[in-house]
């Protein structure tokens, strides 16, 4: 766990009581680069993540202790549901509760296809709801979440809002649209002024025509009247 990840790889916290199920997601995330983490509880996660809380009121609001925060960040917790003692929904709203690690991904999993539990995961902010086994296309849908925490994390730290961020990224995509506009613009324009010279062209082109045919050309003798002597 004293493993530091590299700047384009992402850590995955990974928690689930069955030794089986912790061994196919450590296997499925490593194959997809990820660097991965494996705890078998709910409290060991937390431990991990540096949670210190009111163990009473496991709903308290959680607080950091710096002397025992992991030195690896972690960018994304899949956790079991269904544990003993403290369950994945329990986890989940530890970490939504606390101020400081409310924005890592937190996934769920399950064996069983319940549907209200499905959905007040999702309601207490969980990012997926997978059911087991899991497979890589399950795995794939992960780094998206984190690409976008990871996003979020590299505008504060550079002191921008994220509103600012997605401001400016709007911005440059209008001032594209804006510029191509105007080039369509142009070569309308262009388009209009070549047709425009083409007829001007034709015009003369017929006028020339016209002056220069048998018609005009040849003198008519119909109106005069011959003198004889």
């Amino acid at each position: 766990m004293g493993m530091a990840a590299t700047d384009d790889q992402f850590h995955v916290l990974a928690v689930d009581d069955s030794l089986i199920d912790r061994k196919l997601i450590e296997r499925l995330l490593k194959t997809s680069s990820f660097q991965v983490t494996t705890v078998d509880s709910g409290s060991k996660a937390l431990e991990f993540l540096g949670w210190h809380g009111n163990e009473i009121n496991m709903f308290s609001e959680a607080t950091i202790s710096p002397n025992n925060h992991q030195e690896l960040e972690v960018n994304l917790v899949i956790t079991d549901y269904c544990m003993p003692g403290m369950t994945g929904y329990d986890l989940l709203k530890k970490i939504k509760e606390s101020a400081f690690l409310r924005d890592i991904p937190v996934v769920i999993m399950s064996s069983e296809n319940v549907p209200s539990r499905i959905t007040r995961c999702l309601e207490e902010g969980a990012e997926e709801f997978f059911l087991k086994p899991m497979k890589l296309s399950d795995v794939n849908k992960l780094r998206p979440h984190m690409m976008r925490t990871r996003f979020k994390n590299d505008s504060i730290e550079n002191g921008k809002p994220e509103n600012e961020e997605k401001q400016e990224n709007e911005e440059i995509i209008t001032t594209g649209e804006v510029d191509l506009e105007m080039q369509q613009i142009q070569t309308a324009q262009s388009l209009q002024q070549q047709a425009s010279q083409s007829n001007n062209d034709n015009n003369k082109r017929k006028s020339m025509e016209e002056g220069l045919s048998p018609d005009r050309t040849r003198p008519r003798y119909s109106d005069l009247t011959v003198m004889s002597n």
